[in-house]
């Protein structure tokens, strides 16, 4: 394949070398942009010649580098708030430019990658959403994406554990929208689909494009379902510079769980014989908590070159602890990216590397409901000093001591490498090819010692100390062809592109572990000392493992933009898409999309009897996309381990069938809608937009029952399932109060989605209706409390109904026939809609006040219009939790309704009784900067600032934050496991110096 690829590549470019052999027509223009009042740099200044042939935008330091024809005769800067200027093109190579403030008509001219190139913002016809690294929020994060939380009207980014520093975001877009297959976006970065989002540090980038848009995302056709997040990371400009951003954070306890004290302890739980007191005073939760958490990033940047060759190099540095005793995280990364335009303009190559070395200690996200539930009166150490043997409670382990002897860790390298060569055949004319690999090894290490209590306590010869060792690898290599040609007739501006893409991906592992090594000290380190191999009947079956496996995508898609006189817009796309995922008879597929718009603004009747418009943009777009983010081999007939036969004395293993072929297998569809509106008014002091949105999945994949035989295994993966999403989006931003010395700019984003299941069957399967989800482990038997049933929301909880609490502390219920029993005499068929986990509304409101040279930002958001169940108060919340065991101090509490329940015979029985409303509002992020430019020979500015995150929640719920409780996925508004992680309240106090 790839052989007659390159083959057909080198024909190609001969052939174009050979009919174009007249050197390219163009040349390179480079300069400063800076604000004519002040002189500083001006940052996303569009920069554009007369022939519309090119354009671009300056980076933070208001540098900008432009090819542009030689027969073009002018270059325009536009930048909101300030006087659009056009310079003529003299044989001068550099242009530096001057713009003015001014109230005057103006247009707001943003560059917005579109998938597969760049648009002005005035030519899109699709739901994109452009974020710059300036409206970024200042955070302390693992991931980069955390700092666009809130930002993007539709897209609900959520971590439950963000206080760990190994710990990632869930980013979900407009809606849930599958039921086996992913739910994330895809990840462009600097134009390779399938990008590591963790390999990025946040000062790395220029700006971050969310295509929500069916029309947009079906560029990248099997992986735009879920939306496409496109992320440009900063280049090199003309001029030499350095830069330097440092901070150290700190995360402190908030919005924490409150449980007993030891002598409240004593006097509710004890003195009612539901604990003993073992004479210790321990605050468990104290006791493994690391507050404040301490973290440390610090990045290098250099930028510079020439109008022929620029660059950009940048280091970062992050040490970070977590704020559990165990967690951290060490990590290095470095990005150079490299571009080079030979002297004849015919040739442009570009070189991107990004290497990431972390080691990281994992953090036991049991261990705080541990420490929640431990018995307050249980010293940590007996008397010989050791660690206390704790068999008691819910989970029967001391937490301390597993904190700090059980080792779990984690050595991580990624590379992420890409180059490209670009050929201007014409003005007008190019094409590139892109060659580039993703790349991510993980070697995951765990290790439990012989010393622990438990261990000793059971006297054991055998099992003693435990360890294994774990290698993935994952690796993805990419190559794709473009072509792109622009022409004008009169008033009509065409863009054609047309490409070919080829993925390959390709995943490793191999696992080992052991028992009873001689010394503890070995750590993972030397597997082959133990003794005890793990398996039966000496056959070690779990004690090694290995696997690999792969897919393969291949592509070809192309696109054409066309206006008429800046006023009427078309795009229309095609990807035609094969996965070696898919059944035999459903390899290929082809997604298409169309979207259209009317600029309004530009009609003549507009401009004369409404001139405080400036831009008014009309938009609508279709498309189709796919969903092919499940496991490979999934359409194939596999084979596996079958047990054993013995013959002559030994054991052999026996293979047989494992799953059902499935040659029909294909990807889920998705049918986007889009309806929008962009505004710009009032001197474009105020600018916004508005979309309505209908989302259809269709072709669900799933796991499906069949029977047995004509199959072999009674379930098959298949499509079968129709899913609907649809809402609202609302993007608002304004300049408030724009004065010389003081300015105040807003910004709101609002976000309404509904969502319903439609079907869980098809002509060919025939399946339930519903299907039982969100299921509550022990103690007791709570069973599922969600059902995803159609002609509902996911998110619907399904439990029994409360009636409130009798004399005797025990739960009430209604029946289905509406009559009040008590609940452990109500059967599942008494089960009820009781109400929806899966938020109605999310918003927030930016506020940033300029005065001088100090700069404020205030961050509100909100999620409102859902319910919460309560899992702490449902186990360790009421009088009648299980003995021994510690409580919230709800329990006690005559003003909880959790205090009425004491009664042990309804303990463990789900109802709405434990459903709070989970609305809130939060000040989120805070952050106070000043800057101080110098006129000074090796110093240009400083700007120091400080910024607090999750300063306060406004909230009816009980159960802690309820942003620690997942909202995105299947199961949203429960948290269906007993761990919890606090949240916490973050300082960040930090450093920036340009050179």
């Amino acid at each position: 394949m790839y052989r007659k690829f390159l083959l057909l590549l080198s024909t190609s470019l001969l052939l174009c070398i050979s009919t174009f052999s007249a050197k390219a027509q163009t040349r390179v223009i480079t300069g400063t942009v800076t604000d004519m009042a002040n002189g500083t740099a001006l940052s996303g200044v569009t920069v554009a010649d007369n022939l519309k042939s090119s354009n671009t935008s300056t980076n933070t330091q208001g540098k900008y580098t432009i090819t542009i024809p030689v027969n073009a005769k002018s270059i325009t800067f536009s930048y909101i708030g300030f006087q659009t200027r056009t310079m003529p093109v003299t044989e001068a190579n550099t242009i530096n430019v001057t713009l003015s403030s001014t109230s005057n008509d103006l247009q707001e001219v943003v560059v917005v990658s579109v998938g597969y190139g760049t648009l002005d913002k005035r030519e899109v016809s699709s739901a994109i959403t452009h974020v710059s690294s300036k409206d970024l929020l200042t955070v302390a994060a693992n991931n980069p994406l955390m700092s666009l939380q809130g930002k993007v009207a539709g897209l609900n980014i959520t971590n439950t554990a963000s206080a760990d520093p190994n710990s990632s975001p869930n980013i979900q877009l407009r809606g849930v929208s599958s039921r086996s297959a992913g739910l994330g976006p895809l990840y462009v970065v600097n134009g390779v689909p399938g990008g590591n989002i963790d390999n990025i540090n946040q000062n790395d980038i220029e700006s971050i494009d969310v295509l929500k848009g069916g029309a947009a995302s079906a560029i990248y056709g099997t992986r735009g379902s879920n939306g496409v997040i496109i992320i440009t990371t900063k280049k090199g400009g003309a001029q030499s510079q350095m830069f330097y951003d440092g901070y150290t954070s700190f995360d402190y306890l908030t919005n924490r769980l409150e449980n007993l004290t030891a002598d409240e302890f004593i006097a509710n739980r004890v003195a009612n014989k539901q604990g003993q007191d073992y004479k210790g005073r321990t605050d468990w939760l104290d006791a493994v908590t690391n507050s404040p958490a301490f973290a440390q990033k610090h990045t290098v940047q250099f930028s510079g070159g020439s109008a022929k060759t620029n660059y950009f190099a940048s280091g970062d540095y992050r040490d970070a602890d977590g704020i559990d005793l165990r967690a951290h995280k060490r990590e290095y990364g470095a990005r150079i990216n490299i571009n080079h335009t030979t002297d004849n303009n015919m040739f442009v190559a570009s070189l991107t590397a990004a290497p990431r070395y972390m080691n990281t200690s994992n953090a036991d996200q049991g261990n705080f409901n541990n420490a929640l539930t431990l018995n307050p009166t249980y010293p940590i150490f007996n008397d010989a000093g050791k660690y206390n043997y704790i068999n008691t409670g819910f989970f029967s382990n001391n937490p301390v001591e597993n904190a700090n002897l059980i080792k779990s860790e984690a050595e991580i390298k990624e590379l992420d490498i890409n180059g490209s060569l670009k050929m201007n055949i014409l003005s007008n004319l190019s094409t590139t090819v892109t060659i580039s690999e993703i790349s991510r090894s993980s070697k995951n290490m765990y290790f439990s010692p012989s010393t622990l209590s438990s261990i000793v306590q059971a006297n054991k010869i055998t099992q003693t100390n435990f360890a294994w060792q774990e290698q993935q690898e994952n690796d993805q290599k990419n190559i794709e062809w473009m072509g792109n040609y622009a022409a004008q007739l009169g008033k009509n501006h065409f863009k054609l592109l047309g490409g070919y893409s080829y993925s390959l991906y390709n995943y490793k592992r191999m696992y080992a572990q052991n028992y009873d090594f001689p010394f503890d000290t070995y750590l993972w380190n030397n597997l082959g000392s133990g003794l005890y191999n793990g398996g039966a009947a000496g056959q070690g079956q779990s004690a090694v493992a290995s696997t690999q496996n792969g897919s393969t995508l291949i592509s070809f898609f192309a696109r054409v933009n066309y206006d008429f006189d800046n006023k009427y817009i078309l795009t229309a796309s095609l990807r035609r898409e094969g996965s070696s995922k898919f059944g035999a008879n459903n390899k290929w597929g082809n997604f298409p999309a169309v979207s259209a718009a009317w600029r309004l603004s530009e009609e003549n009747f507009i401009k004369t009897s409404l001139p405080w418009i400036n831009e008014l943009k009309l938009r609508t777009d279709y498309g189709i996309t796919g969903n092919q983010d499940f496991g490979n081999y999934l359409s194939l007939l596999l084979y596996g381990g079958a047990g054993y036969f013995p013959y002559n004395g030994q054991y052999y293993q026996v293979y047989g069938p494992s799953s059902n072929v499935n040659p029909d297998l294909s990807w889920e569809k998705s049918l986007n809608f889009n309806l929008g509106l962009d505004f710009s008014i009032l001197n474009s002091r105020i600018s916004g937009s508005l979309d309505y949105y209908i989302r259809t999945n269709k072709d669900l994949l799933g796991s499906y029952t069949v029977p047995v035989p004509p199959n072999t295994q009674s379930t098959t993966f298949t499509n079968v399932g129709t899913m609907k999403n649809y809402g609202i989006e609302l993007a608002l931003s304004g300049e408030v109060v724009k004065g010389t010395d003081f300015s105040y700019n807003m910004n709101l984003t609002f976000a309404y989605n509904r969502n319903k299941f439609i079907s869980f069957s098809n002509d060919i399967y025939k399946g339930g209706t519903f299907q039982d989800v969100a299921g509550l482990p022990a103690p007791g038997s709570p069973g599922n409390i969600q059902r995803i049933q159609e002609g509902h929301s996911i998110g619907e909880f399904y439990t029994l109904r409360s009636a409130g609490v009798n004399d005797a502390g025990a739960l009430l219920v209604y029946k289905k026939d509406g009559s009040i029993v008590q609940a452990n005499l109500a059967s599942n068929d008494d089960k009820q809609f009781v109400g929806n986990g899966l938020p109605k509304f999310i918003t927030s409101l930016g506020n940033t006040f300029i005065y001088k040279r100090f700069d404020l930002g205030i961050f509100l958001r909100g999620t409102f219009g859902y319910k919460i169940f309560n899992t702490s108060a449902f186990y360790i919340g009421t009088p009648s939790s299980q003995s021994d065991a510690n409580v919230l101090k709800s329990a006690y509490d005559s003003s909880s309704k959790y205090s009425l329940l004491k009664s042990n015979a309804t303990t463990s029985i789900a109802s709405d009784y434990f459903l709070e409303n989970g609305s809130f509002v939060k000040i989120d992020n805070v952050s106070l900067g000043y800057k101080q430019p110098l006129n000074i020979k090796y110093l240009k500015s400083v700007r120091i600032y400080a910024a607090g995150r999750n300063l306060h929640t406004f909230t009816k719920y009980t159960g802690g934050d309820p942003e620690s409780v997942q909202v995105n996925g299947l199961t949203p508004g429960v948290n269906t496991s007993l761990n919890y992680y606090p949240s916490t309240l973050q300082l960040i106090f930090g450093l920036q110096v340009t050179f």
